[in-house]
């Protein structure tokens, strides 16, 4: 039986090749603080935190994945209870290994892996923590608000993720030609969504979205530190607002904000 935090998307990761630009860039955007994460043998690791609270982790583009296509890039972490087993279970459902599993001193163990449409997701199980922050309400600025999938079928992706994070569906939304929008949930709570990806997206991916108080002062934010909208200032059901965008590093990201 699965623990319940077996499923939760615990942590977001930006690799990117100009650190220090991306860090003033976000601080901006969304408001963040940083701080400096410093393990032994490790290349440095800034934090960016809301309200004192680490969210989000940002550092060097990896050397071996240069040359290899791969843009600057948001990356999502997944607490599962044993990620040997998460990684044996991707790749039994179709998915695949990108990073074997491997320790992080002082935090825990992880692996990058990737769905069988080749969307890539990590999944870590965490060390214990003395004092754990406890979780934010739903919409605090700076958070992660939404967890979102193009999916190369959204169906087959919804089959695979629930069955090995334990996801359920909690509804659809009907979007006429792009097909339905499927609202997902984790321990019974809406987490994020995914929909099979229109034909001119080139690859399956997954998108996150940083909370922001309102939408056009974020989008200000965004022009002025050289980012570029990409879709939106859109409304969604619900009432919040989003834009997705890409930074001056060509890292695409996603913004939610509960007003215009």
């Amino acid at each position: 039986m699965a623990s319940d935090t077996h499923g939760k998307f615990i942590w977001c990761e930006l690799m990117t090749p100009d650190t220090a630009a991306a860090a003033k860039f976000y601080s901006s955007v969304v408001g963040w603080t940083t701080s400096e994460m410093k393990i032994e043998n490790l290349p440095p690791y800034t934090v960016f935190e809301a309200n004192g609270a680490g969210v989000a982790g940002l550092m060097d583009f990896p050397a071996e994945l240069e040359g290899k296509g791969i843009p600057p890039n948001w990356t999502g972490y997944v607490a599962v209870d044993d990620v040997d087993q998460t990684a044996k279970d991707f790749t039994a459902n179709g998915g695949s290994v990108r990073r074997q599993p491997e320790d992080i001193p002082t935090v825990g163990r992880f692996a990058v892996l990737a769905d069988p449409h080749g969307a890539v997701i990590c999944v870590m199980t965490p060390l214990p923590r003395d004092n754990p922050t406890p979780p934010a309400p739903a919409g605090t600025p700076g958070h992660i608000g939404w967890h979102e999938l193009m999916a190369g079928n959204m169906e087959e992706a919804f089959a695979f993720y629930s069955k090995i994070f334990g996801w359920t569906k909690d509804h659809d939304f009907d979007m006429g030609e792009m097909g339905a929008y499927r609202i997902f949930a984790e321990h019974g709570k809406q987490i994020g969504g995914m929909m099979t990806k229109p034909a001119n997206v080139p690859m399956c991916y997954w998108g996150y979205y940083f909370n922001v108080p309102g939408i056009d002062s974020a989008i200000e934010r965004v022009n002025a530190g050289g980012g570029k909208v990409i879709v939106g200032p859109m409304e969604v059901p619900g009432g919040s607002w989003i834009i997705n965008a890409t930074d001056p590093q060509g890292a695409f990201f996603c913004l939610v904000a509960p007003t215009r």
